[in-house]
């Protein structure tokens, strides 16, 4: 198992400062948030060279590359096709840094209020980009994540079975799992098998209303929920069954801490990375 810190938690730092802190903190490598100011399908040759020069000198691997780009489920056929080019550029860059795996984002409405049409579209165009990232031996991940079709383990195995690719899985995200109210123990681990690529890890708690900082809002099967983002085991989501399912698996994957709670990024990448080896018995 090798751990990795989500670029998006430094996302007020530079991407050279963000690779400098991930290797103080002790972190295996970086995913890579695909967006501005620290990556974009419009990055020139010579700043993803230099990324890339940073990362070696560092010793730090870019398993992944956490791209915003898709929504084909609810986009226009000319927005998917925008994705779909924004994709193609940064599969073309992923080979530049090295990253085995590309985020790509199905759409929406969440799981429970989707359509089959909504789930045709998305795989018709996921399909696309998949067969892209074959020929260079890349492979797609899909986040599970409330508020879109993928949204629980069930949700996500039914996209991936009608997209029909091997190189497409998905990422188990304990916190978003926990929004969603679908199990993210054991059977979660067990029920998405080989299908799932990578994981996430980041805690949430549920609270009677929104407004302060790391708070928000969310659509879910009760309703409109308000939620507060927190350091790990200082929340709702416990996430002690799935390190033990990690282990019983043997998963030997990837693992981005990706904190959003109210503190500065690397206190709260410090305190989640200390709280993961505990869980995992390394301390």
């Amino acid at each position: 198992m090798k751990f990795a810190a989500f670029s998006g938690v430094l996302i007020e730092h530079s991407i050279q400062e963000a690779l400098q802190l991930t290797k103080k903190l002790g972190f295996d490598g970086i995913e890579i948030a695909v967006r501005e100011p620290h990556l974009s399908a419009t990055t020139s040759a010579p700043r993803i060279k230099e990324l890339r020069s940073v990362a070696d000198d560092l010793g730090l691997e870019i398993p992944v590359l956490a791209g915003y780009m898709g929504g084909f489920s609810t986009g226009s056929d000319k927005e998917c096709e925008q994705a779909f080019s924004d994709f193609q550029r940064i599969l073309d860059i992923s080979g530049s840094l090295g990253s085995g795996m590309i985020r790509v984002g199905a759409g929406g409405p969440n799981a429970f209020l989707a359509q089959d049409y909504h789930y045709a579209k998305a795989a018709h165009w996921l399909r696309k980009c998949a067969v892209e990232a074959a020929k260079s031996g890349k492979s797609i991940v899909l986040e599970i994540h409330n508020i879109s079709l993928v949204e629980t383990v069930e949700s996500g195995l039914r996209l991936l079975d009608m997209v029909g690719e091997d190189n497409v899985g998905l990422i188990h995200d304990a916190g978003n799992m926990y929004i969603t109210d679908t199990d993210y123990g054991r059977d979660s681990v067990i029920g998405l098998g080989k299908r799932m690529f990578h994981v996430h890890v980041k805690d949430e708690k549920r609270i009677p209303e929104a407004g302060g900082p790391g708070t928000f809002v969310n659509r879910t099967k009760h309703g409109s929920e308000s939620f507060i983002q927190c350091r790990l085991g200082e929340g709702e989501a416990d996430h002690q069954p799935l390190f033990d399912a990690l282990n019983e698996t043997g998963y030997s994957g990837w693992v981005t801490l990706e904190c959003h709670a109210p503190f500065p990024a690397y206190e709260r990448l410090e305190h989640d990375l200390a709280k993961v080896k505990q869980m995992l018995g390394r301390a």
